[in-house]
Parts: structure tokens; sequence; C-alpha cells
């Protein structure tokens, strides 16, 4: 199947001005990873996909052009999730069918995500509303959900099995902004696997999104109706990923540890998690003291705004905000140090700091430096585990890989959700030592 069945023609001239804009911004593909724990499983997951197909949006949509903020422009990197189903009432025997009517039902109302990427004449992201609809594939594995194994440690040999990558795509021109992938198990459960765009939206819009179609396909009426416009280490050795799990007992030792030298009298979860791993990372990583090491994590706009951003909106609204310093301040200083970097860089973001990045960016078209970078990204608070289809909640949902290397991601774990599982990649020996620094 050739790459034009899908997207027609893209001019060089257009590649060659996204990748000059976005650089790699498309997520990492064919790479060899060893996933710690998981690596020493014996068993294969076999799946067979069967041939692409289109789904368009059931009524008729306005075409077009669809203009992307900037705060679009700055994340365009595809994002992979997995929602894993299995109920003791219904087998998956309809769920192509439903999935695919209920999609074509919802993207009606999101019907950007039906169109295809272009650039403009100003040599920004836009959507053409062509209309041409999702690509669909259905899937059937080998074997029953349960021989896959523990499916709440991330396992991209996997995983990947999971999601559908559009043959050729070299860059994201080539790659719709919403590909379904979904997949049967012999046990009567499946996985549904989603590639986006996160030009299209963020953490926050993209559950509004996806819970959208689970309410469709149950033959609810959607509760929003309308959508608004809107380096060496790493290069000599094995990358490893591991996942490390903080209950809530541990988060709430982190929080009095921030707070026991008695310069700070409050600390969140998030605050103290985040400058307990920003720490561990760069020790692990063996930064020099004079090297300059940076933080990054997004803030969500949406009440931050003046005059706050109404409830329904659909694109992205979240900013980064940064916590930087020296190494040798950050490992020397007290933990309460770098739990205040954090702590202030949540308050830096207001209305004018928000407006600022956005004429920034329209300014330079730059995105952020990852040179001796964390970022984080918090799906903590997104509302995975309650998407329903009919099938009932999923067994467990979560990402597929990171989109760079210097990405960590906290999910929510346990049935109260009040756990968060930090999930990263590491050269195999900064790994070694960070495993021994998140002994807490």
């Amino acid at each position: 199947m050739h790459i034009q069945k899908w997207f027609g023609n893209v001019s060089p001239t257009s590649l060659t001005l996204l990748e000059h804009q976005l650089g790699a911004a498309w997520l990492f593909k064919g790479t060899d990873i060893v996933m710690g724990d998981n690596s020493y499983k014996t068993f294969e997951l076999n799946v067979k996909k069967e041939e692409p197909t289109l789904v368009p949006p059931a009524a008729e949509t306005e075409k077009g052009l669809y203009f992307l903020s900037n705060l679009d422009q700055n994340i365009a990197v595809i994002v992979r999730t997995l929602y894993y189903y299995k109920s003791d009432s219904k087998g998956n025997e309809d769920v192509v069918e439903v999935m695919k009517k209920a999609l074509s039902d919802v993207l009606v109302h999101y019907y950007p995500l039906a169109g295809r990427l272009s650039i403009s004449t100003e040599g920004k992201l836009i959507v053409d509303c062509t209309g041409d609809g999702a690509v669909f594939v259905e899937a059937e594995a080998n074997c029953e959900m349960e021989e896959v194994g523990d499916i709440t440690k991330p396992d991209p040999v996997t995983d990947v099995k999971l999601i559908y990558d559009v043959p050729g795509d070299n860059n994201i021109l080539e790659i719709p902004p919403l590909v379904v992938q979904v997949t049967k198990f012999r046990c009567g459960g499946f996985v549904l696997g989603l590639s986006m765009n996160h030009c299209m939206n963020d953490g926050i819009s993209a559950m509004q999104f996806v819970n959208s179609w689970g309410e469709t396909a149950r033959g609810l009426p959607l509760k929003i109706e309308d959508i608004s416009d809107t380096t060496k280490l790493y290069e000599e050795e094995e990358m490893v990923y591991r996942s490390f799990c903080f209950e809530p007992e541990k988060l709430e030792k982190l929080k009095k540890k921030a707070m026991e030298d008695g310069v700070l009298e409050k600390c969140t979860s998030f605050v103290a998690l985040s400058a307990f791993v920003w720490r561990a990372r760069t020790r692990a990583l063996r930064m020099v003291p004079d090297q300059k090491t940076k933080l990054l994590f997004a803030v969500d706009g949406r009440s931050r705004f003046e005059p706050v951003i109404p409830k329904g909106y659909y694109g992205n609204a979240i900013v980064l905000t940064y916590a930087l310093c020296s190494t040798g301040e950050l490992l020397e200083n007290p933990f309460s140090f770098s739990v205040g970097l954090v702590d202030k860089a949540i308050h830096m973001v207001s209305d004018s700091y928000m407006r600022s990045v956005i004429d920034y960016f329209e300014v330079t078209r730059a995105r952020p430096s990852l040179a001796a970078t964390l970022l984080i990204t918090t799906w903590s608070r997104l509302d995975f585990h309650t998407t329903d289809f009919g099938w009932g909640e999923p067994v467990f949902s979560g990402p597929v890989g990171l989109p760079e290397k210097e990405v960590i991601l906290f999910l929510s774990h346990g049935e109260d959700r009040k756990s968060i599982n930090v999930f990263l990649g590491m050269p195999a020996s900064a790994m070694k030592v960070f495993e021994e620094l998140m002994q807490i």
C-alpha cells in the first residue's frame, strides 16, 4: 500500500519546510529496546493485521483549512496509547463494527481529526479538513490477553505490535492525525491502539475526544457537542526502560522530606516527586557540577488564562514552564532547594506568561532545547481509566514508548489511582544508579 493512497501528493518544498521547522518531531521507530523486567520473557505476541481502511465522518463536515495555534505548533509529536478491555458480560465479536460506527459518528464533531496535515505559506502546520477520515486497522492476536504478561509494565517490543504504523511515514505530514488499531484476543478481550498527533490536542483534549467516542459507542449523547477552533552516553550504551511505583506512603515521605528543614510550609506530591526524580536523573547521568540542568514540564493553562478557557475547548492549552540551576546547586543543596524551584516554576505561569509564550513562538518558532534537560509529562490526572465503549472500563491503558529520551512519564497506578508510576528510559549504566536512588 503506497503512502500516496492516503495523502495524495506532498510537495518536497512542504517536507523541507516541515523538517526545518520541527526537526525530528516524530516518534522514533525501529529501535532495539530492552525493557528491563520484561527482557526475560520468552512468549512472543503475534498479531495478524488486516488491510487498513478509512473511517470518514458520518455526515458532511466543514471543509477547508483549520489553523493551529502557536501552542499547537510547538508540540507536533506522535503520542501512542493502548487501552486493554475485557468484559465478563460480552465478547469481542462485534467490537470492530461498534468502534467504527461510533468513530464515524464522533468525527462529525471532531472533524479536523479526519483531515490531513499540511504546511501553510508561512511555513506553519495547518490541517486540511478533507474529510478523508481516520485510518482504521482490524487485527487479531494469537493468544489470550493474560499470556501477554504484566500489562502494567510498558514493553515496547510487544506494545508496538498493537499500534499501526503507516508504511513510509518519514515525517508527520505523512501520518494522519488519527490512526486506530483494534486487536482482538482469543479470550474475548481486545486492545485499542491509538496514534494521535499532539499538535491536534493536549492530554486533556485527547481524553475529551476518546471519552466522547466511548459515550457514542454506548449510545449516550456527547457531553460536549461542539469543538472550538482553536547526545554520547545515549549513543554508546543500550537504552534500558524501567517504571518505578510511588505509593501514597512514599509520596507522603517525599513531601515530609521536602519540608523537614523548615524552609517550605507546604508541598504537593507532584512538586516533591518531580524534584526527587530531577535530582536522581541528574546524578545518574553524572553531570558535572558547573553544567546547567533544566526541568521542563507542562502546566494546564485553561484556568490561568483571563478570561478562563471554557469547558469543552478542544486543542492544546498547555504551556511549558521550567526550573533551571547548575548541577552543583541541584545536588549539593538540601532537597527543599529543588522542590522550591519546581514550585516557583508552577506559580510563574500566569495569563501574561502564557501570552508571552505564544508571542515568542510566533516570532521565533523555536522549540525548547532539550540539552541537559528533563521533560516530565504528567498523565496521572488524565481520565484514561474512564473510557468505556460498552465493554466497561479498560483493564489497563497507557502509553506506547517515549517520544524523546529526555522525557519521563508520570502515570496513575492502582485501583484507587492514588499511586504514581514513573516511566523512563536511560543508558544502562545510568539506570543502575537511578534504580539505587529510587530506594527511599
